[in-house]
């Protein structure tokens, strides 16, 4: 079995005893064990002074060997905050009003991707199989192409891919597209993203497709597949089971009594909606005066790249918005809406999704939204709550279940709150059901075997990535 090598923007830190790492993670860390591996990326951490640094700071846990690399103050402000964050961001979230193209930014994001493939090259073996993670490193394929590397490497897009008329508003479109052409499987989290992306490609002339799923430009052929990412269902499941006796759920539990509980979870994000969604519940309240103070909502959202003037901005708006919902209908003896602006741990978020009796996951756009399968995975299976999902969350291809709604129809929205929390039993029982099902047959494991699978297979079965 080839050693696999994981490439991804930022690595996970040292093995902590006293967290638990998330979904993906996990299975990453499962493949890499299996077999051997490396992973590869940035440390996290800028240097002080203006040169990139040719070693490595290594580290090894169990069968895994993790390679870190720094990054400079100019490196960071115009690879990561500069182009991946203020314009592959927005404009694969459909957000062309958000997009930021600055010159600099754009060559610094190449110059990092360049960077990375001369740091990773050497550490190559002949028969590696190279994974590379998300939209911070399109080019990486191309760049080790070019230090002469002949394996077979991977992508996987974890958001969105948008429309061509979308895409070709991107000033280096052609190029970023071109790039892709050096991997052997691009993954997306959903067929529409698969098709989108294709229709990029045909438009442009960049490749033309062969068969379903195979392309060919110039002497290269390549796969393009969809492979929606899953959570690690059963493992999900028993924690929120036991986080029953969590302190926090406990005081949760006790302090919401005789209420409705619905929870939000969402990193602070314009394309989470979170300022859309505590609209929606305030309409559910305009219309459901029976509710007031019977209903809470939990909205938990840690901040997020503080440091983008957007972000900072989306920040108080939503904070505003909480505050007048709360001074509108609130009273001594009942908060609306409780919002927490901080990181709570994910054994105590699985504890208050079991508890919950909606869970409100309610996207822009999103390219699978984690958040919305672990609600579903955390529920009693005798009294599970509803999950109300955004059509427009990738997770909606597979849990047609929920109850979906237009993020963008408030009203609408509000009145599936309303809905979700009058459901009965029965209902919520098969529903849920459906749901759960789909989830253990689809897991996170699932989803790095199947596209590993692919990535290996010989060139005459790589009509399997469609």
């Amino acid at each position: 079995m080839s050693r696999l090598v994981v490439v991804s923007n930022r690595v996970p830190p040292p093995a902590d005893k006293g967290a638990r790492a998330g979904g993906l993670a996990v299975a990453l860390s499962a493949a890499l064990n299996e077999r051997g591996g490396l992973w590869f990326g940035w440390s996290g951490e800028t240097t002080k002074g203006d040169n990139e640094s040719e070693a490595p700071h290594t580290r090894r846990e169990g069968n895994v060997e993790f390679s870190l690399v720094d990054l400079t103050k100019r490196d960071f402000e115009e690879y990561y905050s500069g182009f991946a964050n203020r314009a592959l961001w927005p404009l694969l979230h459909y957000r062309l009003d958000l997009a930021d193209f600055e010159r600099q930014d754009v060559s610094g994001y190449f110059r990092v991707n360049a960077y990375f493939a001369h740091v990773l090259a050497p550490q190559l073996k002949p028969d590696d199989v190279i994974w590379v993670q998300d939209y911070h490193l399109i080019p990486l394929a191309a760049e080790l192409r070019a230090q002469g590397v002949e394996n077979r490497i991977g992508f996987f897009l974890h958001i969105p891919w948008p429309p061509p008329d979308i895409w070709f508003a991107m000033p280096v479109h052609r190029r970023l597209l071109e790039a892709f052409t050096a991997y052997d499987l691009i993954g997306f989290q959903t067929e529409y993203d698969a098709e989108n992306f294709t229709g990029c490609l045909v438009r442009e002339g960049v490749g033309h497709e062969l068969r379903p799923g195979l392309f060919r430009t110039g002497s290269r052929q390549f796969c393009i597949g969809a492979f929606p990412i899953g959570i690690e269902t059963g493992e999900f499941a028993a924690m929120a089971a036991a986080a029953a006796d969590n302190p926090l759920v406990r005081r949760m539990k006790s302090s919401t009594t005789n209420d409705s509980l619905i929870i939000g979870v969402d990193r602070l994000d314009y394309s989470k909606g979170i300022d859309h969604r505590m609209l929606a519940y305030e309409r559910f309240l305009q219309n459901n005066p029976a509710y007031h103070g019977k209903v809470v909502y939990l909205q938990v959202t840690p901040k997020s790249r503080s440091d983008v003037p957007e972000y900072a901005k989306m920040q108080r708006q939503v904070a505003e918005t909480a505050g007048r919902i709360n001074g509108s209908f609130g009273h001594l003896d009942w908060t609306p809406i409780r919002y927490v602006n901080r990181t709570i741990k994910r054994s105590t978020l699985a504890g208050l999704f079991r508890m919950s009796n909606v869970g409100l996951v309610t996207p822009l756009r999103d390219g699978m939204n984690l958040v919305a399968k672990e609600f579903v995975a955390a529920q009693n299976a005798d009294d599970p709550g509803v999950l109300v999902l955004s059509r427009f969350a990738g997770a909606a291809r597979e849990l047609q279940a929920a109850v979906l709604v237009n993020p963008y129809d408030l009203e609408g929205t509000g009145n599936d709150i309303a809905r979700a929390l009058s459901m009965n039993r029965a209902e919520r029982v098969a529903r849920w059901r459906e749901m759960f099902d789909q989830l253990m047959a689809n897991d996170v494991n699932h989803w790095c075997t199947s596209f590993l699978d692919v990535l290996e297979a010989p060139p005459a079965l790589l009509k399997a990535a469609s």
